[in-house]
This record gives structure tokens, sequence and C-alpha cells, in this order.
């Protein structure tokens, strides 16, 4: 194996269990490692192959990366099999990526932290004004996060993210 394909490899290991750690199937994750650092459409055996993994697994995990929208169905002329392709575009797959997530896990926060603290504003006890505070605070900075979120996803290959950046360092 020469320095390329290694480095190769040593990427698609890397990105598999960093996807573990940020909640995404270690499968899921090598299949975008992989066909990220291919320079041809892959198809469903060429994965199975590379990553010595199931027909299921390589099915699934491709499924969902197609539901994420960061890798395609390609056609090659001549072949009955289905191959695909990664989203080169760094920007474009990290923010679809970011949206999913906020839309998973930040989007249902806010709606829980909102009928939280419609449920307790009555409330007129130490112990209620204390909880609605607490939600009222942890519900704004929440809903900071989501609004600066939605600025970076609408911003053009992610200018106001290097801006921000540009600020904080």
């Amino acid at each position: 194996m020469n320095a390329v394909e290694q480095s190769k490899q040593k990427f698609i290991d890397t990105w598999g269990a960093l996807g573990s750690d940020w909640g995404i199937n270690k499968s899921v994750a090598q299949v975008q490692a992989l066909l990220l650092v291919s320079d041809k459409a892959l198809s469903t055996d060429d994965i199975m192959e590379a990553l010595k993994i199931s027909r299921g697994n390589a099915n699934m995990s491709l499924r969902q990366l197609m539901d994420y929208g960061i890798i395609y169905k390609k056609v090659v002329a001549g072949e009955r099999k289905e191959f695909f392709v990664a989203e080169k575009d760094v920007w474009k797959w990290a923010i679809r990526i970011a949206m999913m997530r906020k839309q998973k896990e930040i989007n249902p926060v806010l709606v829980i932290l909102k009928d939280l603290k419609n449920d307790t504003k009555g409330d007129k006890t130490a112990e209620g004004k204390a909880f609605n505070k607490m939600v009222g605070e942890i519900q704004s900075f929440t809903d900071q996060i989501s609004t600066m979120a939605d600025k970076v996803f609408e911003s053009n290959r992610g200018e106001l993210l290097l801006k921000l950046l540009k600020v904080i360092m």
C-alpha cells in the first residue's frame, strides 16, 4: 500500500471514529469518508469490499447519507449497478449536516423550554420563580445559538462563520 492509500485509509478510520463521537454510526461516517477520498463513483459492492461491511450496512449507510443530501447516485454508462459519489464541497455538506443536527437537536429543545416556561409562569412560589428563571436563561441562550446557526447557514459558503472565527481568534 503506497503513502496515499495509507493516508486515505487513515482518514477513513479517523472519520469513522469521529462520527461515533458525534453520534453518527461509524459505518455511515466511513462510507462518506470513502466516497470523499474516491476519485471515481463507487458501487455498493465497491464500498462493501473496501470497508469490509455487509450489504445491509452499506445500503443503510448510503440511504442515510443520501437523506442528508451529501452523497448522490451517479449513472455510469453501460452499468446496471448503482454508483455513488460524495458532495466534495466541504461547505455544502457541512452546512447540510449542521442544519439537520439543528432541526433534530436544538429546535425540539426550544419547543420544550417554551412549554416549560408557559407551564410554570403562573407559579409565584420561590421554587417556581427560580425554575422559571433558569428555564428562561437556558431558553434565551438556546435561542441565540439557534439564531446564530441560522445566520451562518444562510451565509454564502460560511462567510459569516469565517468572520466570527476571525473575531474570536
